[in-house]
């Protein structure tokens, strides 16, 4: 969120529009409404492609989407939006913390602000909160002024821990997509899984799409509908072994977050089911531990619902 925040203040003004994704990370999304009592326009689009490019217009000044979506891994046509973005001469930033740059590098598609969050992926382990912008250098500068005065700055052991990560960085994401695709293939033949969510299955509408974007796997995190309500959720999460309940991703240990008390807990009801994020979705961030105990802790959790 200090990514986030510092490039809100640094590139919008009074009588801006900006556009978001609706299924954005929530205090992405309240940050956003807020800027409205600073006179900024907020347009808050469905989140397909057809309907943010729909959305920008020459009065755009900022287009904030993420690669993947969070829960429900929707993928962005980030070459088409990209485009219309120049067209209107709308500056774009791209969340890419679900792809990481091991998936996906949005500056070869002409997008000109990318966010990470440092805390998942890049880091690796759980234990260092972060965030990154990336920009050409007259972008950066204008950034970096804002950094100064929001007081929006990294510690240095923060920083260190995250430079250590980084050396392991594309050995794990290789590990974290290959057991996350495993997995997302064992799901969807389970008889007590409604739905998988994953952009590795070739059923799944954005597959297509993300074989186009990504070169190296379909990410880390594979989100899925239970056949049943709350009560068996909390059921099937008090039931894992080695998998972690928590609200976070991207480190060595598997976890499983339920949306609706997390990510997603600030979304108005009607907003959050009409995204899909529902009492039956899980989302299920794949660590780097043997596949094989993976499965058998997920099949002895779902044999108790």
């Amino acid at each position: 969120m200090a990514a986030i925040s510092t490039i809100y203040f640094s590139t919008l003004k009074k009588s801006d529009k900006i556009v978001l994704s609706a299924e954005s990370y929530g205090t992405t999304l309240q940050l956003g409404e807020k800027l409205r009592d600073f006179g900024v326009e907020v347009k808050t689009s469905w989140p397909e492609t057809e309907n943010i490019i729909e959305s920008i217009d020459k009065n755009t000044r900022l287009v904030l989407i993420e690669t993947m979506t969070n829960p429900t891994l929707r993928v962005f046509d980030v070459p088409e939006i990209s485009k219309v973005c120049k067209e209107n001469n709308t500056i774009l930033a791209v969340d890419n913390t679900f792809a990481t740059p091991y998936l996906y590098k949005p500056s070869r598609d002409g997008v000109e602000i990318i966010i990470h969050s440092l805390t998942k992926y890049l880091a690796g382990h759980n234990d260092v909160v972060g965030g990154a912008v990336i920009s050409r250098r007259e972008k950066i500068l204008q950034i970096w002024d804002w950094r100064r005065m929001l007081g929006t700055i990294l510690p240095p052991f923060e920083a260190f821990l995250i430079m250590r990560g980084l050396k392991t960085f594309e050995l794990r994401m290789e590990k974290h997509c290959k057991n996350a695709q495993i997995i997302a293939e064992y799901l969807e033949d389970h008889p007590k899984i409604k739905e998988v969510l994953y952009p590795g299955l070739p059923n799944n509408k954005y597959h297509n799409l993300a074989r186009k974007l990504f070169k190296k796997g379909f990410g880390g995190v594979v989100s899925f509908r239970i056949r049943g309500g709350e009560e068996e959720v909390r059921k099937l999460m008090n039931s894992l072994k080695i998998i972690k309940p928590a609200p976070s991703l991207g480190g060595a240990e598997s976890i499983l977050t339920y949306p609706i008390i997390s990510a997603a807990l600030t979304m108005p009801r009607d907003v959050r089911e009409k995204l899909g994020i529902t009492e039956d979705l899980l989302r299920l961030s794949v660590g780097l531990e043997d596949i094989e105990d993976l499965i058998e802790d997920i099949d002895n959790a779902l044999s108790n619902i």
